[in-house]
């Protein structure tokens, strides 16, 4: 039955307002900042935001993008991340419903919402968000119909120990380290979640994208220049690529290449 029209909508704002909060990770964890106190302040005058002043979207759009204390410009990454987030959250209630595997896959696309944005920023992909949903994905999966604690059990060991693999390979033949550590647990955390089959899925779907920009990339800068393309916002779309389509795109897959025909 399809949910009320109300349901929905909550849904939405609910993954806005998370998503207002997940601004405040992406800005305070890479500078091991506390992300309870002080309360959200303007960086430039410390100017401390008012309620009225932290409605998602809608206030940035009637500040026009500024602080009302200074003046100074409000990055267009906090609407953003409020959008993004309060759009997959809809999308995830559509899709799953008021269930456990709805809360269970909101904490992990809020997860890589943060990720995705720190790693752009900082090239890294903070062990308090890695590690921590390793575990909560690893105890969910006691829980979740559909799911066992065997399948994440796989997926962390399958998702780790893959690119661990491929890090290992990198730097003994060339003498460099090429895979970040921050990477390797990503996908553990990713396997805990969805479990061991969405390991492929996603190694396949992030190197093709990445592969297509990284090459889009060399193509259109100067040759002189060098630009640092971290990995982990592609195994984020990945993973969200496999929750929304990652079965009927394998099923299409298969019968493209003729597997499990005849």
């Amino acid at each position: 039955m399809t949910p009320p029209l109300l349901f929905p909508a909550f849904a939405f704002i609910f993954g806005m307002v998370v998503g207002s909060f997940l601004n405040v990770c992406i800005c305070r964890i890479p500078k091991d900042e506390s992300i309870v106190s002080p309360p959200s302040h303007c960086p430039v005058c410390s100017y401390q935001i008012r309620w009225y002043d932290n409605i998602p979207v809608v206030s940035y759009i009637l500040l026009r993008g500024k602080c009302r204390g200074c003046g100074a410009h409000i990055s267009l990454q906090y609407p953003l991340v409020e959008l993004l987030n309060g759009t997959l959250t809809l999308l995830l209630f559509l899709r799953f419903g008021p269930t456990l595997a709805f809360a269970a896959l909101f904490l992990l696309c809020s997860s890589l919402v943060v990720v995705t944005f720190i790693d752009i920023e900082h090239q890294i992909i903070p062990d308090e968000i890695s590690l921590s949903g390793i575990v909560i994905g690893f105890v969910l999966s006691f829980f979740l119909k559909g799911h066992s604690w065997l399948n994440s059990l796989l997926g962390i060991l399958l998702g780790g120990g893959t690119l661990l693999l491929v890090a290992y390979a990198y730097q003994r033949l060339t003498g460099k380290d090429g895979m970040g550590g921050g990477d390797i647990k990503l996908l553990a955390m990713m396997g805990a979640y969805l479990g061991w089959k969405s390991v492929p899925f996603i190694i396949f779907a992030s190197s093709l994208v990445g592969s297509l920009v990284g090459i889009s990339i060399m193509l259109f800068q100067k040759k002189d220049s060098k630009l640092a393309i971290p990995f982990g916002p592609y195994l984020a779309f990945g993973a969200l690529l496999y929750i929304f389509y990652g079965k009927p795109l394998i099923r299409w897959y298969l019968g493209l290449s003729g597997f499990g025909q005849g």
